[in-house]
């Protein structure tokens, strides 16, 4: 038995924890995919989001090797080379002996690659991905092995060879290209050229991903990293025990009784671990209802805000008959009386109002003003259904959370109950829709 002999076991100790932190911290990000709901891109708000979608972009680039048009591309060509080694060595009885060997490998003889801003777009609108500092999964849109023989070999690759070349070469293209289904998780924030959400690296975001996978693909990979980087952590810490004690010519079935205690010692601590990320992976969804109950109550207030500066818009205008300045009196009185929070049939009623007023005076559709401000009524009102889908997508996957097994137990650990979803009753759902063109 060496000097080394004796930290094989701690060796193995440390590559277990090492393995069964590693494995944590993917089951981390399992979790905190599945505590985000898929948003719509009309319907991001500021703070982490997860968006599906098509990429897009008004000048996209045309990559390299597959010439294909993208938002993000990036290439290399590989030249593969051999050789035949000669070296010197000892044998087990100390004489000096020579030898051959073949070493093989391939070198990056060239590459490149661009990268843009582009769009996500879905059904509901656009909006900005800025990709630097993202982690990439994109497709492989070119991969093509060929000789001297063949025009691409130096149609894209380099005129000079590396050393030892067998002269075969190896070209390969991964990127973006446009109108592919992408997967963006990611941090949204303002943008500084117009009103409007941009996704952008941020420091403190705890994930910044775009994908040509789907979500169930790259939840599923965090899952399966989890359980091999737990599993192999075990490994690791009974089998440097195991290791150690044959080292020692120790019989392993006397041993049996200390490597179940290790195995499940290491357990012991995967499970707290595991409750520990539970925990902190149900906090941090109610903490999402709670964010999506007040971007709800942020547009409810909008829209309450916007109802007096239709009116001011509207007494503003001359020559109106006696009935439309009442009408105007009405919605005065309702704008006032309603507040953000409350039920929706006031609302309902305000809305139907204006309404009203542009149909019996089509003059108001000439006033740009107006015009201006019952769009930012529509667009609100489309806000407000959103951001009630957004929060009862988000409830709803926090109250099945926190009822199933094994979550629930974790749950009440920290007394937490189910939300009520929100329901016609509690404020108004329909958008305004107003053809501005008649």
């Amino acid at each position: 038995m060496n000097d080394a002999t004796p930290l094989i076991p701690a060796i193995g100790s440390l590559l277990g924890i090492l393995f069964l932190f590693l494995g944590l911290r993917a089951n981390r990000k399992k979790r905190l995919l599945q505590n985000l709901p898929t948003a719509k891109t009309k319907g991001v708000f500021i703070g982490l989001v997860e968006l599906k979608g098509s990429a897009e972009s008004s000048e996209p680039f045309t990559s390299f090797l597959a010439e294909s048009r993208c938002v993000q591309f990036s290439w290399k060509v590989e030249e593969h080379w051999s050789r035949t080694v000669r070296e010197s060595y000892t044998d087990s009885k100390g004489r000096s002996k020579t030898r051959t060997r073949r070493e093989s490998g391939w070198k990056t003889v060239a590459s490149g690659g661009e990268e843009q801003p582009f769009y996500l777009e879905d059904d509901a609108g656009a909006v900005l991905v800025r990709p630097t500092g993202a982690k990439l999964e994109p497709l492989t849109i070119f991969s093509e092995h060929c000789t001297r023989s063949d025009g691409l070999y130096y149609g894209k690759g380099p005129d000079i060879s590396v050393s030892n070349s067998d002269h075969r070469r190896k070209f390969t293209e991964i990127g973006f290209p446009i109108h592919t289904p992408i997967y963006v998780v990611g941090q949204a924030r303002e943008r500084e050229d117009i009103v409007a959400p941009e996704i952008a690296q941020d420091a403190a975001a705890p994930m910044f991903l775009i994908s040509t996978k789907s979500e169930e693909q790259v939840t599923g990979k965090y899952a399966t990293a989890a359980f091999l980087w737990s599993f192999f952590g075990l490994i690791f810490c009974v089998a440097g025990l195991i290791w150690f004690d044959s080292l020692r010519h120790q019989s392993p079935d006397q041993r049996i009784p200390i490597y179940l205690g290790v195995g499940v010692g290491y357990l012991m601590i995967w499970g707290i671990g595991w409750i520990w990320t539970v925990f902190n992976s149900l906090i941090d969804l109610r903490n999402r209802v709670r964010q999506a109950w007040s971007l709800v109550d942020v547009q409810l207030k909008r829209r309450h805000d916007l109802i007096p500066n239709l009116v001011t818009a509207v007494s503003g205008l001359k020559d109106y008959e006696a009935q439309a300045q009442q009408e105007l009196a009405e919605l005065r009185t309702q704008s006032t009386a309603t507040a953000p929070g409350e039920s929706g049939s006031d609302i309902h009623a305000l809305n139907h109002a204006v309404i009203g007023v542009v149909e019996k005076y089509p003059e108001l559709k000439s006033d740009e003003a107006f015009q201006k401000l019952q769009r930012e009524l529509a667009d609100t009102e489309n806000r407000v259904a959103l951001a009630r889908d957004y929060f009862n997508n988000i409830a709803t996957h926090y109250n099945t959370r926190i009822q199933q097994v094994p979550d629930s137990q974790v749950a009440a650990m920290g007394s937490m109950k189910p939300r009520p979803l929100l329901s016609a009753m509690d404020f108004e759902r329909k958008s305004i829709k107003i053809d501005f063109a008649t």
